[in-house]
């Protein structure tokens, strides 16, 4: 019997984790780059277990990635040094409640993630998944060495939807902007 190699710098984040800026159906260009799935992961500051993870796989990855971090300088440079994927959502995003007392992590991939419900299902209608649902994500980390920038980047494995949640983003959904109006209000100008 084969014993299941544990990989440190996967993660699989707590299931309150919420996703936003869900690009999960169709990659995106982000400023003119090669187009790519991606989400925001934001965790509550309370899930410590899954933060301890993240920070553990960000040293693993950083550990493992040393010779490319190195590349053809003559050290590797420090881990505090370097741009790493896990960020504070009270410092860095203060303005936006969805972040409030919370981590992110910015997690992409150049292929599609898996997407499952609760009972592992595969979600197959898109209305399913947007910015603002709760799930978990698979995710791993990795050192990085190009063009100068040196880090530690956050890869999308896979995504597991637990519950609904507010929508986030400014577009308003249909159902929401039709739901007060009364169609005999006022003449709209035109013949019927």
């Amino acid at each position: 019997m084969s014993q299941k190699r544990i990989d440190p710098m996967k993660v699989i984040t707590g299931k309150n984790t919420r996703w936003s800026y869900a690009n999960v159906w169709e990659p995106k260009s982000i400023n003119g780059g090669k187009p790519k799935y991606s989400v925001s992961l934001i965790i509550p500051k309370s899930d410590t277990k899954t933060i301890d993870k993240i920070k553990a796989a960000i040293k693993a990855a950083y550990d493992e990635g040393q010779g490319k971090l190195k590349g053809s300088g003559k050290s590797v440079p420090l881990l505090s040094s370097l741009k790493t994927p896990l960020r504070d959502g009270d410092k860095d995003r203060p303005d936006d409640d969805a972040y409030r007392d919370s981590y992110f992590v910015n997690a992409n991939s150049d292929t599609p993630p898996g997407i499952v419900d609760a009972n592992r299902e595969d979600i197959l209608d898109r209305s399913e998944v947007y910015s603002g649902v709760y799930g978990r994500a698979s995710i791993n980390f990795y050192a990085f060495n190009s063009n100068g920038n040196k880090g530690i980047a956050c890869g999308l494995n896979n995504l597991q939807k637990f519950r609904d949640g507010e929508p986030l983003g400014s577009k308003s959904r249909a159902e929401d902007d039709f739901a007060e109006v009364d169609d005999d209000d006022e003449d709209d100008g035109f013949l019927n």
